[in-house]
């Protein structure tokens, strides 16, 4: 998604009061939720640019015959029956056991989460009476009362010094990291640099620069410390930093070796992801963790929320940086006002409905995150039991319209119902998405999606902000975490003592295999139609993950909007917790950040030297004025702010997913369509098609055959003496295939790693890595 207009300075009562709501849009929303029965047909005239097969409402509604008798007016309203089918999959035992063993189960999950909450409080007692005494006692008051990052790095550096903690940073060989390794690395990179050898420089570059390289992104690493880690990992990332800025800088590498390198490092390393889960009002923490990461300027571009996570990553991803920092101020709270109703009102609702808030209010209240920026991903559930997570982004649902989807993430079954996400077409009025169907809360499946963020956007980094009240209580770190080691024993022992912190881990995987048994023996009926039995099972930590140190009216309060007063501890807790973690997510940033340089740097440069541009006619399907009805010409002629063509346009993370669907937007507008063709300027033309061995079976053919027998295999009569021995000796061509494998390395390997062949980096890059390095 394209970042806002940069332009003007906004005062918070601008951005405050900015009014979004389209009252039209509200009205298609009740009337889709309305209308259950509602058929919808294909229309290709009124479908929408960004997907032209979609379903949409047919021009009249076809109503179900319904009468009393066969007598009675066919117009009466005749309330549905409701048909209950026998489910004949479960035997006489399982009728017989279930509600015994469910029981029982539960009657177990009691008493070792009693004792679970028992060993937690010691845990804290004895961590209270015998490590924070006396000096470090106040040291460590010291940095929670800090106020900014500086101040709690000062005082984080003066506990580490009391704890002689500097001896350890000094100490290279520890057994969490391939000290060695990094050491070696380290020391090549800086020769290399000294003798300028550029290629040298990138083939090192090309071998660490990788996930988790030789542990030193480890949180085991960074745990030892208050701030930062070994100064060996320090001088690491400080010569990575600058060996990239040398490969990025000097005129010994060729573009194309620049573009080619910057690529593969963006593609191998990945990027970071900030998730924000759920947690009802308990999700407002996740402002301050905003806070935090945007004062240092590393606020990742992917971002993902679930339910009340969900709310904040869209605020997120619809400001500009400038404009988060005017709106997360305290004030901010008295424009929260989801749970304004009293209880006179939402009660009554909730005995008519079986939900606590209105969805047709929501709406109105959510419309004003229309606006869009960075990559916002929403996860929800589709109603029914047993059909997968959806992970809403601009290209899974590039029309979706953000509110619609934001509802759908907060439906907590018995807080909001099931609704229906909705879709804008092209004359801009809006349509129920997927054939009408209701989706809810992503929380009770997937609260922290990192496998559909690595699929679609390479994300390897996630960094998640855990506030779930079922979630929060169980997260405990035996030997501590980054930026909060161990209280006693120079932070080398256990929390508490080994005995303590041993119980914790074994009730919390005997509370995990209780409920394991009772999803995979399906014991658990459906509450509120919804299942219930994941929502202890999922994954809900990532690389780096931070949770708010909660109080008790915390969950007292947890569906109850918070004052100014109350907000400005929620800012201040979230910022407090967010900050010992912040070196280690820098240091990854640092890197990401010189590779984002590289490759905008290559950009420009490919830019400079006329080198193929995208299509100046392509619709951006991401684009806000393509959500809202415009082209990008329209908005051009319309705004004068609106940047020219050949502007700089945002970095894409390169995923497989996005170049598919940058590079394949005519056949995505064109699929199922047969009424006049689009006028989207094809990105492939057939000259280039033809030369594709991915899209031309001919291209493919031949170099199949050119790799399996590379002596000749074009002529006529080859073939056919190859035909008549085949039939004279029906053998194997296994044994002739591996012994020409070491000619084939010579021959044709270059196709996938020697890029100075011209022939095979016109067949398999050149297409796709002209704009975007």
């Amino acid at each position: 998604m394209n970042q806002p207009l940069q332009g003007t300075r906004h005062t918070f009562e601008q951005l405050i009061n900015e009014d979004l709501n389209d009252e039209s849009h509200i009205e298609a929303f009740s009337r889709a939720l309305q209308l259950d029965d509602q058929y919808f047909e294909h229309n290709p005239d009124s479908s929408s640019p960004a997907t032209p097969g979609s379903p949409v409402v047919g021009p009249s509604r076809i109503r179900k015959v319904a009468a009393l008798s066969d007598f009675a007016p066919v117009n009466t309203k005749v309330p549905r029956r409701n048909k209950r089918y026998k489910h004949k999959r479960h035997d006489f035992w399982f009728l017989l056991l279930r509600w015994p063993l469910l029981l029982f189960i539960f009657l177990f999950i009691g008493a070792e989460f009693g004792l679970y909450v028992l060993v937690r409080q010691l845990v804290n007692g004895k961590e209270w009476i015998s490590a924070w005494r006396g000096k470090k006692g106040r040291l460590r008051k010291k940095l929670r009362a800090a106020q900014t990052y500086e101040e709690w790095k000062e005082a984080a550096a003066e506990m580490d010094n009391y704890l002689q903690f500097d001896e350890w940073k000094k100490v290279d060989e520890d057994p969490f990291y391939d000290w060695k390794l990094v050491r070696k690395v380290k020391r090549s990179l800086r020769n290399l640099r000294d003798k300028n050898d550029a290629r040298g420089c990138l083939g090192v570059l090309e071998t660490c620069i990788r996930p988790n390289f030789a542990a030193v992104e480890s949180p085991r690493i960074y745990s030892e410390t208050f701030l930062g880690t070994k100064d060996l990992i320090e001088s690491y990332f400080n010569e990575l930093e600058r060996s990239l800025e040398y490969v990025r800088k000097t005129p010994e590498l060729s573009l194309d070796e620049k573009k080619r390198f910057f690529k593969s490092a963006n593609t191998n390393l990945g990027v970071s992801a900030l998730c924000l889960s759920g947690g009802g009002t308990l999700g407002y923490y996740h402002f301050g963790v905003i806070k935090a990461f945007l004062d240092q300027g590393i606020l990742p571009r992917v971002i993902t929320g679930t339910s009340a996570g969900g709310l904040i990553a869209a605020l997120t991803c619809t400001r500009t940086d400038e404009e988060l920092k005017v709106l997360l101020v305290p004030e901010l709270a008295q424009r929260i006002t989801a749970c304004e109703d009293p209880i006179s009102v939402w009660f009554k609702r909730f005995m008519n409905t079986g939900a606590r808030f209105d969805s047709i209010d929501w709406a109105r209240k959510a419309q004003a995150y229309l606006r869009t920026g960075r990559i916002l991903n929403i996860s929800v559930v589709p109603a029914d039991r047993y059909s997968p997570t959806k992970v809403l982004n601009y290209i899974t649902a590039p029309d979706t319209v953000i509110w619609s989807a934001l509802l759908a993430s907060a439906a907590v079954p018995g807080i909001l119902n099931p609704v229906v996400l909705m879709q804008k077409m092209k004359d801009g009025h809006l349509v129920p998405w997927n054939w009408g169907s209701r989706f809810k809360d992503g929380s009770l499946k997937v609260d922290i999606p990192t496998q559909a963020l690595n699929l679609y956007f390479n994300v390897t980094n996630p960094v998640v902000s855990q506030a779930n009240p079922h979630v929060h209580l169980f997260f405990f770190a035996p030997r501590g975490s980054a930026g909060r080691p161990v209280a006693h024993r120079k932070g080398k022992g256990w929390r508490g003592n080994f005995l303590l912190s041993a119980g914790e881990q074994w009730l919390k995987h005997e509370l995990t295999k209780n409920f394991r048994v009772i999803r995979d023996l399906e014991l658990l009926p459906t509450l509120l139609g919804s299942d219930l039995s994941t929502l202890f099972l999922q994954r809900f930590d990532g690389s780096v993950t931070i949770w708010p140190r909660t109080r008790f009216m915390d969950f007292v309060r947890i569906l109850t909007d918070p004052d100014p007063l109350e907000l400005d501890r929620m800012l201040r807790v979230g910022q407090l917790v967010t900050w010992p973690k912040l070196h280690m997510i820098s240091n990854r940033a640092r890197i990401e950040n010189q590779i984002l340089l590289g490759r905008q740097s290559v950009r420009a440069m490919s830019r400079s030297q006329g080198h193929r541009l995208p299509p100046s006619k392509a619709v951006l399907l991401h684009s806000v004025h393509h959500n809202e009805g415009e082209t990008n010409k329209d908005r051009r002629s319309s705004d004068p702010s609106h940047p020219p063509a050949n502007s700089e346009r945002p970095m894409s993370v390169d995923t497989d997913a996005e170049e598919a669907f940058v590079h394949g937007s005519e056949w995505f507008y064109r699929r199922g369509r047969t009424d006049k063709p689009t006028s989207l300027a094809i990105p492939n033309t057939k000259e280039e098609l033809s030369r594709d061995p991915l899209s031309s079976p001919g291209m493919r053919r031949k170099w199949a055959s050119g790799l399996l027998n590379p002596e000749g295999s074009d002529g006529e009569a080859d073939r056919s003496r190859r035909s008549s021995q085949a039939e004279e000796k029906p053998t194997t061509n296994s044994s002739r295939f591996f012994k020409k494998l070491p000619s084939l390395r010579g021959s044709h390997s270059s196709v996938f790693s020697d890029h100075n062949n011209d022939e095979a980096t016109v067949n398999w890059s050149s297409e796709s890595s002209d704009e975007f390095p």
